[in-house]
């Protein structure tokens, strides 16, 4: 599995079974937002740190946080690796015999189902400090909003996973046909890729792809809809979502969908987006690097929905401090100086994510890449969270995206041959089950 792709699935779905670990974790008690013991001490302060790009991410990382110069009286950092495999067991097992970090990246629902345990610092006095000292203004809009909970913020944002449109210059000029600017043009693009033998909604349902489910709800949501309801109940049989979904099936109608897709992993879904079977699809920011691409791949605008609606799915990937930790304070310090660092690993180009700070997205190097530089302009002001109409997120998240219940959506509806409003209301039985 490439960087991107990597980056893309484990940041989130990977960190489901931490659902099934949570169990062995002390009852510990709640904290208070930016709670936490206080003092300094001269054991450093653990930071672990997850393989979000090229194994050269984690050389610059690693060396980034050893130049970490904390003011007298609060220690310096460490930092460690963590590998994806098996991660959510690492990270409960050290949190439950309290040898795990003070602050860490990890999956993009982790602060939310730690915080449910009492593991998560709030990050609520950081936040407060960085809006009095003019950092807060650093961020792109909503990106911090999305950390928070009725009980503060469970974490700070410092990277953007979204998902968007790409087409292939190439097969679009061969077909005769137009960039898509809204559905309608999308579905006569889609019939004269068709026409060509080429796939115009270019997504994968099979193992350890979860690029259909996300393309589902990034259709929903771009028609006005989503998951949920603004109090963060399921909400999936709605007119706007029934819509989206008959939409789909009138493209699976018109060959827009290979029929293998079903079954496509993440390697399948690569292949044909290197053998030109694919013209069109939603796929993370990082597509034209993970497959080698030099300029025939490229990210069309937000396509508008039949009312007007122009919305995507993003996940904001975060850090996050602990309650274990040698002081708050440390933790609230360390971050602080981190984000105003990280700019550092876009300046060396080993990080495929998108940045959530202004002052990285608008830096000469970051505008270099212009299919990035188009992401951040024109989709991340319309992106929207996994919980969307809800503004909340919520750790059971984790065990929906992660879920069997989304990817059987998924593989319904690629298949074209079930009523969206009964496909729909299959799916909402199934996470009512888990949302209570």
């Amino acid at each position: 599995m490439n960087a991107s792709r990597t980056t893309s699935s484990f940041s989130r779905r990977g960190f489901l079974g931490l659902a099934g670990t949570a169990a062995i974790l002390p009852v510990l008690a709640a904290c208070a937002p930016g709670g936490g013991s206080g003092g300094g001490s001269s054991a450093p302060l653990k930071f672990w740190d997850m393989p979000w790009g090229q194994p050269g991410y984690n050389v610059a990382a690693k060396k980034l946080v050893e130049g970490y110069a904390p003011k007298s009286g609060l220690p310096k950092a460490s930092y460690q690796t963590i590998q994806w495999n098996n991660f959510s067991q690492t990270f409960s097992s050290a949190i439950a015999s309290k040898t795990g970090p003070a602050v860490s990246t990890g999956g993009g629902f982790q602060a939310f189902q730690f915080s449910d345990q009492g593991a998560i610092a709030y990050a609520d006095d950081l936040i407060d400090a960085m809006k009095k000292s003019g950092q807060l203004d650093d961020f792109l809009p909503g990106t911090i909003e999305s950390m928070k909970t009725d009980k503060g913020y469970v974490a700070v944002p410092w990277q953007l996973d979204m998902r968007v449109m790409w087409y292939r210059k190439s097969l679009l000029e061969k077909a005769g046909a137009e960039v898509p600017t809204d559905w309608d043009s999308f579905r006569e693009t889609s019939k004269a890729l068709a026409k060509i033998g080429v796939f115009g909604f270019g997504v994968g349902a099979g193992a350890g792809n979860n690029f259909a489910n996300h393309a589902m709800v990034a259709m929903m949501i771009g028609n006005g809809g989503g998951m949920f309801d603004a109090e963060g109940k399921p909400d999936l049989v709605t007119d706007r979502n029934i819509e989206a979904m008959e939409f789909i099936r009138e493209l699976v109608s018109l060959g827009a969908v290979d029929p293998a897709a079903v079954s496509y992993t993440s390697d399948n879904l690569t292949t044909q987006w290197k053998t030109n079977k694919i013209g069109m699809g939603w796929n993370t920011a990082g597509l034209p690097a993970s497959i080698g691409d030099t300029g025939d791949i490229l990210v069309t605008s937000p396509l508008a929905g039949p009312h007007g609606d122009t919305a995507t799915l993003a996940f904001g990937n975060n850090i996050m401090m602990y309650t274990n930790t040698p002081s708050q304070e440390a933790s609230e310090a360390f971050l602080t100086w981190y984000l105003k660092s990280m700019k550092a690993l876009w300046d060396q180009n080993v990080i495929p994510a998108l940045p959530v700070l202004r002052s990285i997205a608008e830096s000469e190097n970051f505008k270099k890449n212009t299919q990035a530089d188009k992401i951040i302009r024109e989709w991340q002001p319309v992106s929207k969270t996994f919980g969307a109409t809800s503004a909340a997120l919520f750790g059971a998240l984790a065990a929906i995206d992660g879920g069997q219940a989304i990817t059987q959506f998924s593989q319904t509806m690629l298949q074209g041959k079930t009523d969206a409003k009964a496909a729909l209301q299959t799916f909402q039985t199934a996470i009512e089950a888990v949302v209570k």
